[in-house]
């Protein structure tokens, strides 16, 4: 006896069409009984400056160099960076199963703010708008290396993410070869440009306005949605409405629109569990490599571990390592909650203490 599929209900996979994968999705399994790890909750009480804080103004880093009295953004070479950028002579011969290749790049780290107690949805939009103007300029200086042919612009953001700082700050790393996934991500694009003459994410946004069922945000220039093939439980993407390839193509008035989005949507993020909400968040945008690139359309990427509350993770282990990535929830529903969640703009930390 066959039962009519209910996509709430029953198990299915769904396609990723950036990457070429396959998402199985299990709502099922939304309600089982949980007895394995958990994280703390609550927050950090923090200082607007900790003098043990090597990104704060004024203080010393771990090199002995000491960071200026800045205010605002700051970028400085990452003093443990996982990139170098000398060239060097690689006298391995490659071989089927041994291949090697020397890989030069330069690590940056971008301080978003001198307060230490900061996040993102906790910064003014205008301070906002210069870390987008930062991003803007490390991507068009990095790019313009003629050894750099990919800028990785990223951020991770508290412990649960490997972050070590608790300063905000994101990272750049920019880097000879456009890495795995950026490729397969560029290798889907292209072809579906090339097959259909469009871009592949405009025509996806598109399709995700008439559903009306994954969108969280949408201004002037940006739309903020669940993808349909979401692999974290609160995963988001930004998209421009415009086919931008790269931040250096924005316009003033895109890049004031780009941070609006962001505060709103890192809000939304904090009022799911009334926490500082972690994720790693970074963009995909052309490479630098001098060739051109029509098939790419900017977006930016946000994925969060939690899964039912502040204290419980989503982890990919056994199936997701062996097989393909799994999720309980459905993108429609994390979409819901995040949809019905207020942009109340307000200090986590102040609400803990009252």
């Amino acid at each position: 006896m066959h039962s009519s599929f209910d996509r709430k209900k029953h198990p299915h996979r769904r396609y990723n069409p950036l990457l070429d994968e396959w998402v199985l999705v299990s709502p099922q399994r939304g309600n089982r009984p949980w007895q394995g790890q958990t994280e703390e909750s609550g927050h950090d009480i923090l200082p607007q400056h900790d003098p043990a804080c090597y990104l704060c103004a004024g203080n010393l880093r771990i090199n002995g160099e000491k960071n200026p009295d800045y205010k605002g953004v700051y970028v400085f070479d990452n003093d443990f960076g996982s990139l170098m950028q000398e060239e060097v002579n690689c006298s391995d011969k490659n071989t089927d199963f041994f291949s090697i290749q020397p890989e030069r790049g330069i690590n940056r780290v971008i301080c978003f703010s001198e307060n230490h107690s900061l996040t993102l949805p906790e910064m003014q939009i205008n301070d906002i708008r210069k870390v987008v103007d930062v991003w803007q300029q490390q991507y068009e200086e990095l790019g313009a290396e003629d050894f750099i042919n990919h800028v990785q612009i990223f951020e991770n953001k508290g412990k649960i993410m490997g972050c070590s700082n608790p300063h905000p700050h994101g990272q750049v790393w920019a880097q000879s070869s456009i890495p795995t996934i950026v490729r397969k991500t560029q290798d889907h694009l292209r072809t579906y440009y090339n097959q259909k003459g469009t871009s592949l994410l405009q025509d996806y946004l598109e399709k995700e306005k008439e559903a009306a069922e994954r969108i969280i945000l949408e201004n002037e220039d940006f739309v903020a949605l669940v993808p349909f093939w979401a692999s974290w439980p609160y995963e988001t993407m930004i998209i421009s409405k415009r086919k931008a390839e790269n931040i250096s193509q924005f316009s003033e008035a895109e890049k004031n629109t780009l941070a609006e989005i962001l505060k709103d949507l890192t809000t939304k993020y904090d009022n799911i569990f009334n926490i500082s909400f972690p994720y790693s968040a970074g963009i995909h945008q052309s490479p630098t490599d001098g060739e051109d690139h029509p098939e790419w359309h900017f977006h930016m990427h946000f994925y969060p571990p939690l899964l039912r509350s502040a204290e419980i993770k989503k982890f990919m282990v056994g199936y997701e390592m062996l097989a393909e990535t799994q999720r309980d929830i459905t993108p429609e529903q994390s979409a819901a909650i995040l949809k019905e969640k207020p942009i109340v703009h307000y200090t986590v930390r102040d609400s803990h203490q009252k």
